[in-house]
C-alpha cells in the first residue's frame, strides 16, 4: 500500500513538474533594446488571457485570439522598451495615482490606497490584492506593472504624435447627438454634498471617539474649521475628513458600505444638519449637509454632477474626446509597434504548427 501511495504522489510530482516546464516554455524574445530583452513565457500569456477573459467576461478562448494577444503583449514590450530608449521612466507614485484614481471614479471620492483597502474590505470582505486578484487573474504587483506599461505606451505615443492629438476633440455635432441619444441617461437622482469626518477607532475606540466628538463640537461652534480640518497634516493620518456628493441609490449605499435605512435617514434631514457622532464597525464618524438637490432631467447646460460646475455639455464633450483619444492611441501604438517590429527586434521562438499547439488548453 505504502509503494502504491509513493508512486503515485511521485507520479503527480512529475505531472505538476512537467505542467511548470510547459507553462516556462518560451513564445518570443522582444530585444528592441539589446542590453535588457524580455522574454514572454506560455505562463505570462495565460495569464494575460485569463485578464482578458475576466475583463471581458469571456467564457473561452479559442487560438485565434490567443494568438493576437501574444502579438498584443509582444507590440507593448516594443513600445515600452522603445519608450525607455527615449527616456521615458515611470515612478511607482504615477502607477499608484493612476490605480487610485480608477477607483476614485468608481467610488465618486478622492481615495488613498489606505482608505481604498479600508472600503474593499468593509464591502467585499476581501484585501485590495485579493480584489484585483478576483477582478483580474493579476496578483497587485503584476497588475501595477501591467499599468505601467500602459502609461509607458500612452507616453509614447503621446512624445511621437502629440501634434496630432492635440486636434484630437468632439465636435459640437457629436456632443448634441450622443445627448439626443441618450437623453433619459442625462438625469439626476435626489442627491446631497455632506462634509464627512470618519476617525479609524485604531487600538483605542474611546480615544477615536473623544477625538470625533472634539471636532464636532468645534465645527458646531465654526463651520469654517471645515477648511482646517480638510487642509491639516492629520487628515488621512488621525482622521479622514472631506466632502462627499452622494446619489440617494442602492448602488450608491453599497459603495459606502451603507444599508438602504441609513441612506433613507440621511435624505430625510435639510441643509445645515449635523449629525451626533456614530459608531460605525471601523470608526467613529458624523456629518453635516452642506447641499441638497432635487431629482431632475438634466438639459445641456446643466451640471451634470452638483456643484463641479461642469455641465452635460463638457461632460459628454469631455467623455467622447477621451473616447476618441484611446481610439487614436490604439491605432497610432499599432502602427509604431508595426514599426519596431523586425527580425532584430522580435524572435519568436514559436511559430505555426507548434505554437497553435501550445495555445490548445
Amino acid at each position: 500500500m505504502n509503494k502504491r501511495i509513493i508512486g503515485f504522489a511521485l507520479a503527480s510530482l512529475f505531472t505538476l513538474s512537467a505542467f511548470a516546464q510547459n507553462d516556462l516554455q518560451q513564445l518570443a524574445t522582444v530585444k528592441y533594446n539589446k542590453s535588457k530583452p524580455e522574454t514572454i513565457t506560455l505562463r505570462q500569456l495565460k495569464n494575460r488571457v485569463n485578464y482578458e477573459q475576466k475583463q471581458y467576461g469571456l467564457e473561452s478562448v479559442d487560438v485565434a485570439t490567443k494568438e493576437k494577444i501574444l502579438d498584443t503583449i509582444i507590440a507593448e514590450k516594443l513600445i515600452s522598451q522603445a519608450a525607455a530608449s527615449e527616456g521615458i521612466t515611470i515612478s511607482d507614485s504615477q502607477v499608484d495615482a493612476t490605480l487610485l484614481k480608477s477607483f476614485s471614479a468608481q467610488f465618486g471620492i478622492e481615495v488613498t490606497e489606505a482608505q481604498l483597502s479600508d472600503i474593499l474590505k468593509k464591502q467585499t470582505g476581501k484585501t485590495l490584492d485579493e480584489y484585483i486578484k478576483e477582478n483580474s487573474g493579476m496578483s497587485l504587483a503584476e497588475y501595477k506593472n501591467h499599468l505601467r506599461t500602459q502609461i509607458a505606451i500612452q507616453q509614447y505615443v503621446f512624445l511621437k504624435k502629440q501634434d496630432e492629438l492635440k486636434s484630437v476633440t468632439a465636435t459640437d455635432e457629436e456632443i448634441k447627438r450622443a445627448y439626443e441619444l441618450n437623453r433619459n441617461v442625462f438625469s439626476r437622482n435626489e442627491m446631497m454634498t455632506i462634509f464627512l469626518v470618519l476617525v479609524p477607532k485604531g487600538n483605542d475606540s474611546m480615544e477615536a471617539k473623544a477625538l470625533c466628538e472634539s471636532m464636532r463640537n468645534e465645527y458646531i461652534k465654526d463651520k469654517s474649521k471645515e477648511t482646517i480640518f480638510k487642509n491639516s497634516p492629520d487628515n488621512n493620518k488621525k482622521y479622514n475628513a472631506g466632502n462627499l456628493t452622494l446619489a440617494k441609490t442602492a448602488q450608491q449605499a453599497q459603495m459606502l458600505g451603507w444599508d438602504l435605512d441609513k441612506m433613507e435617514e440621511l435624505f430625510k434631514d435639510k441643509e445645515g444638519y449635523v449629525s451626533e457622532v456614530k459608531e460605525a464597525p471601523q470608526d467613529w464618524e458624523f456629518y453635516s449637509i452642506i447641499k441638497t438637490y432635487k431629482a431632475a432631467l438634466l438639459e445641456l447646460s446643466d451640471e451634470a454632477v452638483p456643484g463641479t460646475a461642469v455641465t452635460v455639455y463638457e461632460h459628454i464633450k469631455q467623455n467622447l474626446t477621451q473616447q476618441k483619444i484611446s481610439q487614436y492611441y490604439s491605432v497610432v501604438a499599432k502602427d509604431l509597434a508595426n514599426s519596431l517590429m523586425t527580425k532584430e527586434s522580435v524572435d519568436r521562438k514559436k511559430t505555426g504548427a507548434d505554437l497553435e499547439k501550445l495555445l490548445n488548453w
